[in-house]
């Protein structure tokens, strides 16, 4: 599983995970994006509010990480679009640690999962880290957000999951230090489209084009591309 990682609210993390999984079942994989910010949840409403027609269903109607787990791997998976996981409706009483760590295990092997993660430094944006091997950082190209995006990639390795490369958000360009700081390779670049960057067609072919990296990558040997 890739954790899908940024160190504050609004950076592009759920934009990223939902257009990148996307981009991941136009290749034919079986995508699954799994909401892991369980305190303000959003990616199972922005699957909604931006389906286009395809089998993706109402926020509503979606099944849930716990279901993930509880059904041991009856989730269908549907290559035509990606599996969006929404947070439990009530997740107080749910360990998200081991829930994570469940959810690897209910998947299949050759699944391309994707975990939305929490912002910044708690034991809640911890956990999805902990249950993913590798991780991907998203910023945009601001000073204050370059900062922690470094504070959660030390994070990242520290918890064994490094990261396999950063995706600069509303970005026209992305100038080479930005790699240095973040020790790791600039593998995907997203231009600015307001206000539905998922709809934009530039934005697709950006998210299309960091799924053929990560596929060519990462992927090899794991995810069955059809």
């Amino acid at each position: 599983m890739i954790a899908v990682a940024g160190g504050k609210g609004g950076s592009g993390k759920t934009t990223t995970t939902l257009g990148l999984a996307r981009a991941l079942s136009r290749r034919g994989a079986r995508a699954v994006a799994a909401d892991a910010d369980w305190d303000l949840p959003n990616l199972a409403r922005l699957a909604s509010e931006t389906a286009d027609g395809t089998a993706e269903t109402d926020a509503r109607d979606r099944p849930t990480v716990v279901d993930a787990v509880l059904g041991g791997g009856s989730i269908p998976l549907d290559r035509r679009s990606p599996t969006v996981l929404a947070a439990p409706d009530d997740p107080d009483p749910v360990d998200p640690g081991p829930t994570f760590g469940s959810l690897g295990e209910a998947l299949p092997d050759d699944a391309a999962a994707l975990l939305d993660c929490p912002a910044g430094a708690s034991p809640d944006a911890a956990a999805p880290l902990r249950a993913a091997d590798r991780s991907l950082l998203v910023t945009p190209l601001r000073r204050a957000a370059l900062r922690d995006a470094a504070k959660t990639a030390a994070i990242a390795r520290r918890l064994d999951c490094p990261p396999l490369g950063v995706v600069a958000v509303r970005a026209s360009s992305v100038p080479d230090p930005v790699a240095d700081l973040l020790g790791c390779p600039v593998v995907g670049r997203i231009p600015a489209r307001a206000p539905a960057p998922l709809s934009d067609s530039a934005v697709r072919s950006a998210y299309d084009d960091l799924a053929r990296r990560l596929a060519g990558g990462y992927g090899a040997g794991r995810w069955r591309i059809a």
